[in-house]
């Protein structure tokens, strides 16, 4: 049996974009960082997206092509170009990328079925928002950044309840931490 995780970058006080809506402070030179990233993709079956983290992500269909990008760049496409992507969207009406397709609807029977045989990753708050409140994310995995905004896209939506367990941690030069926390059902 697969997870469901929920994984990405966010500020200290708890936020995935600030209050414009920019996520640049999460861009890091820190290699060690984007090899662990890298390698928490490794197992991951499926990536699960909203279409605007679908429209920031597909930046990695063609990375590993673009001359002078470190290995761990690299690496890190060809994880994410080998696995499957579904993007969960009303609006958009093609996709720029392999092995995704477009479902307009959010079916947890559907989700849950996709994690009987391997993981799957759910990306961007949004989405996340509605796997939380479907009872179906088994690990939330913050990577969190050294950085303060104020304000903006929480990475948790208001009102949500969970009980959880540390299992992981890894602390990064940069200052950024990667937390997991299983999920107690």
């Amino acid at each position: 049996m697969g997870r469901l995780i929920y994984s990405m970058m966010t500020t200290l006080d708890g936020y995935t974009a600030d209050a414009d809506g920019d996520f640049g402070w999460g861009i890091t030179e820190d290699m060690e960082l984007h090899r662990a990233m890298e390698e928490s993709a490794q197992g991951v079956g499926t990536f699960l997206y909203g279409r605007r983290m679908y429209e920031t992500m597909v930046f990695w269909e063609t990375a590993d092509a673009l001359p002078d990008e470190p290995p761990e760049m690299a690496e890190f496409a060809t994880t994410w170009q080998a696995a499957d992507k579904i993007v969960y969207s009303t609006t958009l009406d093609t996709v720029s990328s392999a092995r995704t397709r477009i479902e307009r609807t959010f079916d947890p029977d559907a989700v849950r079925a996709l994690t009987a045989d391997g993981d799957a990753t759910v990306d961007g708050p949004c989405l996340a928002a509605t796997a939380l409140a479907a009872g179906l994310v088994d690990e939330i995995a913050p990577v969190v950044m050294p950085v303060v905004v104020g304000g903006g896209t929480r990475f948790l939506p208001e009102g949500l309840r969970l009980d959880l367990e540390l299992v992981g941690e890894r602390r990064f030069a940069s200052g950024a931490l990667q937390l997991r926390y299983r999920v107690r059902h």
